[in-house]
């Protein structure tokens, strides 16, 4: 009996040693990447999709350590410490130390994602966020509902492993480069089942220093919660963060 208690100790042992070996980290040789995700205002359940869909998708594996916060206010004493300021607020960013901040982040290279309600145009008093790290914006959107993304760039690694067009509902944004702003390089455009139209969906902006992408889907689980979309947000993350 003491015998065949041993040889099934072993046999245990043997087998978590052989798991160990095998599981490497999701991310060999690389840092999770440090993200502080901004979110809060109106018109969008942020807690829901933003501070708990979005940071379990970016988490997952360990590709990132996310921060969530709800309060632009604290995003001055924080951004020091990141690699990716992923901006999802529609609320006022209103403090002229905090917006200096913001652009000489990216300024020193880091990155910055920007999602659905942060690429409106939100703040009348700050147009430079728009003219030049979004490179224009969103004043309308079509009726919530279903239309198609197609992408337009499949060898960028923001679209890597993403369907060549994928089908979902949500708010079909009115994305309108500047043309006096930050040029854009779209990604993938959006085009409603009722119009000829189409939009910038998934886009990077050509600001000089930093990178920066613009992510114009995610006002609920119609987008949150499938694939393309979860991997559009870890491959922006990735690649904002030059991983």
């Amino acid at each position: 009996m003491t015998n065949s208690i041993f040889r099934t100790f072993l046999t245990l042992l043997l087998l978590i040693a052989v798991t160990s070996a095998h599981a490497g980290p999701a991310n060999p040789g690389k840092k999770a990447i440090r993200v502080l995700l901004v979110g809060g205002g109106s018109s969008h359940d942020f807690d829901k999709w933003y501070k708990g869909a979005d940071v379990e998708t970016l988490q997952k594996d360990g590709l990132a350590t996310v921060e969530y916060t709800s309060d632009p206010t604290t995003i001055l004493a924080k951004i020091k410490d990141i690699d990716v300021l992923l901006l999802a607020n529609n609320q006022p960013i209103a403090d002229d130390a905090t917006r200096k901040a913001i652009f000489a982040f990216v300024d020193a290279g880091k990155g910055l994602v920007l999602a659905h309600p942060a690429l409106w145009y939100n703040w009348k008093d700050w147009p430079e966020y728009n003219q030049k790290l979004v490179g224009g914006g969103s004043k309308g959107h079509d009726k919530y509902g279903p239309f198609d993304v197609t992408i337009t760039n499949k060898k960028h690694p923001v679209t890597k492993n993403v369907p060549e067009t994928f089908h979902l509902d949500d708010e079909l944004y009115y994305q309108i480069p500047d043309e006096s702003g930050s040029p854009i390089e779209v990604l993938a455009t959006a085009k409603a089942a009722t119009s000829d139209k189409v939009f910038p969906s998934i886009f990077i902006v050509k600001y000089p220093k930093g990178r920066v992408v613009g992510i114009a889907l995610g006002h609920d689980a119609a987008s949150h919660t499938i694939a393309p979309y979860q991997t559009i947000l870890r491959n922006a993350i990735s690649w904002a963060a030059g991983h």
